[in-house]
């Protein structure tokens, strides 16, 4: 509730501001999904520091293995959220009240589909990414023990992914938010009291995690029930369950696959991307790949407040486009570009001015940071190298324009790949950021190009 009341002071401060319309619904987007953004990796901050006073190094270890597993097959479904908010917030702008019911339906049936698929197949899923990864023998037993209590709350996680994306369709990023923190403060709690007071070790920060997920979707859930119960009634449950109906499904089975599809193998080409630059580095050595880690930090920082106007972009976009409202569609690319715009030259300008102090903050290692300052140019140019992709996949969610992503994707991943397989023979650690570089102008360039030939309907 303090959230959200600190929000509502937002909005009277965006009130008084000379913002136009446009930008405080933006503005009231795009904040709550920042914070929510900033609070999502404490959930893995919290098991670290919990596993780092066990007194071994073999516990942290097993969670970073099991967090980067759940991590990389999380980040695949990534389309059930990204999928939903554009599909919302198109039915949103047509008023159509039995699709937006249906959606949700259709979201939480396919999350738990899926769910239900990982459960059922968690050990052949274990041993594989445990195969890829390759730990030592200890920490790829607690890994194992942290992995076979995690893995149930995957129905909680991907059912969340659908309802984030419903949320921020109907252009509500303050739940999501309440979630974020909801699930943080009863991570934090439930995984002291299992370590502590009933003496697990990592199965009960497992533990801890998994009551998290499912406390988020509690919670999640009960922020639906008033405006089903206050604002439709009984009619709206009675739309939600047919939305869960097979004949319901299938009469927009194509479309809502199709969609889905095209975010799906988008997701494995960027992960594939991210996967070559971890393990490229790496084989430069251990400096190397920790100079790259912590350099990627600032990076990833970025993404957290680009993500957030991204998400406006889901939803006012998505709303104008189903509107068929061509004049509030464009303005809000426009000042979405603007929004984007500033913030990548301002992080820039941070970044030139105190990237160093920074950097001592997240290690003490002297080696590590001396060898940062060879490559630390780069992380000054990717906030306005990559600030385009961010925008334009907001966008291209909301108006589903999901073809044009895996397009821009490929077409990117291709460049990267080509760059750093010819350069990194000559330039070493240098070549790879050059691909990366290349790789984020690249994806909002063909993003833009293909932009010119979309119409709004």
């Amino acid at each position: 509730m303090i959230f959200l009341r600190v929000f509502s002071s937002f909005d009277s401060t965006f009130a008084c501001m000379k913002l136009s319309k446009t930008d405080q619904n933006i503005l009231q987007i795009a904040l709550p999904a920042i914070v929510t953004n900033i609070t999502v990796p404490l959930l893995g901050l919290v098991d670290t520091a919990i596993v780092g006073h066990m007194g071994s190094a073999s516990f942290i270890g097993a969670i970073a293995v099991g967090s980067m597993i759940f991590n990389l097959v999380y980040w695949v479904f990534g389309f059930l959220r990204m999928g939903m908010s554009g599909m919302t917030a198109q039915a949103r702008g047509r008023r159509q009240v039995e699709d937006i019911v249906r959606l949700l339906g259709r979201s939480v049936a396919v999350s738990l589909s899926i769910a239900s698929l990982l459960l059922v197949f968690q050990w052949p899923l274990r041993e594989l990414m445990l195969m890829l990864i390759h730990p030592g023998e200890g920490v790829r037993q607690l890994a194992e023990i942290y992995f076979n209590i995690a893995v149930w709350g995957a129905p909680a996680v991907l059912s969340l992914y659908g309802l984030t994306g419903w949320f921020i369709g109907m252009q509500n990023t303050r739940i999501p938010m309440l979630v974020s923190v909801a699930q943080n403060v009863v991570n934090i709690c439930a995984s002291l009291f299992f370590v502590y007071a009933l003496d697990m070790q990592i199965e009960g920060v497992a533990l801890g995690t998994v009551v998290a997920q499912y406390a988020g979707l509690i919670v999640a859930v009960l922020s639906l029930a008033p405006s089903f119960f206050l604002y439709r009634g009984r009619r709206s449950w009675r739309r939600l369950g047919r939305g869960f109906r097979w004949q319901s499904l299938r009469s927009e089975w194509g479309r809502y696959f199709r969609v889905n599809r095209d975010i799906f193998l988008r997701t494995l080409f960027l992960v594939g991307v991210n996967l070559f630059f971890t393990s490229a580095g790496a084989r430069q050595g251990e400096v190397v790949l920790a100079v790259n880690a912590l350099l990627m930090q600032l990076f990833l920082l970025l993404s957290y407040f680009l993500d957030g106007f991204a998400y406006a972009g889901e939803a006012l976009g998505g709303r104008y486009w189903g509107a068929s409202d061509a004049n509030a569609f464009h303005d809000v690319v426009r000042r979405l570009f603007r929004w984007g715009g500033a913030l990548a030259l301002l992080f820039s300008i941070v970044y030139i001015v105190g990237g160093e102090p920074f950097l001592h903050l997240l290690t003490d290692n002297v080696s590590v940071v001396k060898a940062s300052r060879s490559y630390v140019g780069w992380a000054y140019l990717l906030p306005l190298a990559g600030v385009a992709a961010f925008v334009w996949d907001g966008i291209f969610i909301g108006i589903t324009a999901t073809r044009a992503m895996l397009i821009s994707s490929v077409v990117a991943a291709m460049v990267f790949f080509f760059t750093a397989l010819l350069l990194m023979p000559l330039w070493g650690n240098h070549g790879l950021w050059c691909a990366m570089t290349l790789y984020l102008l690249t994806r909002g360039l063909v993003q833009t190009l293909l932009f010119c030939n979309i119409r709004l309907k």
